[in-house]
């Protein structure tokens, strides 16, 4: 399988994208005889777009940025005839890991240079704010990407003040519940995280008391994303869901922060663009 042409988006602002980590990451695409054709460095330069990759004959779009990069790439492109080479470049790197398991970028190199790839499809959840192609949390824990934002810029006061925001609305504001089909809590959930499982989505609710404690011990859980660790209810797995609230629904889709109705309806369907991927597993 050819990857060449092979061009390759980088964002500073990303959690691995140093000057360094960007010329060891060109080297190795190199030596799998894989190189950058060209470097997009976004936001700097815009996010290509199908009718200019399929103009310079590019194959293969690598994307060394964090998950919130990678997701306003690929659906840029969904229906190009190319394929999306996921590298780990931000701070979780969540689809990265479900691609290729938690392996550096030069392990991933590495499997191309040998030939261990293979093109695949994935399937997303979409809503009307956009398309979550790792996970989508819907409610007021959602806030929490506020957070996120204030400690990627490193703005101490932004960083306190949202803070504090999503914290009293984890705790006091408006819950959000599955009711289409109905499922868990009458009552509803401060969030209900909702991701990719197979061609369903899988659906995990989390009240006031998870989150109140979550944020009791450090906020570094719920910044990082890492939503497993904390208790929840597993409310099951779905092709379609509509969440409720009793005002706008905080949505944070890729760890990005978007605002939602009163009501969402969450669609898992296929997403189509291919992806690179090299660890074995289902497709």
């Amino acid at each position: 399988m050819e990857l060449s042409p092979l061009w390759l988006v980088t964002n500073t602002a990303s959690g691995s994208n140093t000057e360094a980590a960007v010329d060891e990451l060109a080297a190795s695409l190199r030596a799998a005889g894989c190189g950058a054709d060209r470097t997009i460095c976004f936001p700097d330069e815009d996010l290509p777009s199908p009718a200019e990759l399929d103009a310079a004959g590019v194959k293969t779009l690598a994307v060394f940025t964090g998950d919130g990069t990678i997701n306003a790439a690929a659906t840029r492109l969904e229906g190009w005839g190319g394929a999306i080479l996921v590298l780990p470049g931000g701070t979780q790197n969540l689809l990265a890991k479900a691609l290729h398991g938690d392996v550096p970028a030069e392990a991933i190199t590495g499997s191309l240079a040998s030939g261990s790839f293979r093109r695949i499809r994935r399937h997303a959840v979409r809503t009307s704010q956009g398309t979550g192609l790792i996970e989508v949390l819907a409610g007021p824990g959602a806030m929490w990407a506020d957070v996120r934002e204030g400690l990627r810029d490193f703005d101490i006061g932004a960083i306190a003040e949202t803070f504090g925001n999503a914290l009293r609305e984890t705790r006091e504001g408006p819950g959000v519940r599955l009711v289409d089909p109905a499922a868990g809590k009458p009552d509803g959930y401060r969030a209900i995280r909702l991701a990719p499982d197979g061609d369903r989505m899988e659906a995990d609710g989390y009240d006031s008391e998870d989150f109140s404690d979550m944020a009791a011990q450090g906020f570094a859980i719920l910044v990082k994303r890492d939503f497993r660790q904390g208790p929840h209810d597993e409310l099951g797995h779905f092709d379609k869901v509509t969440v409720s609230s009793s005002g706008p629904i905080a949505l944070m889709i890729d760890g990005e922060r978007r605002e939602g109705g009163e009501d969402e309806q969450l669609v898992c369907d296929e997403f189509a663009v291919d992806f690179i991927a090299t660890a074995p597993g289902r497709d």
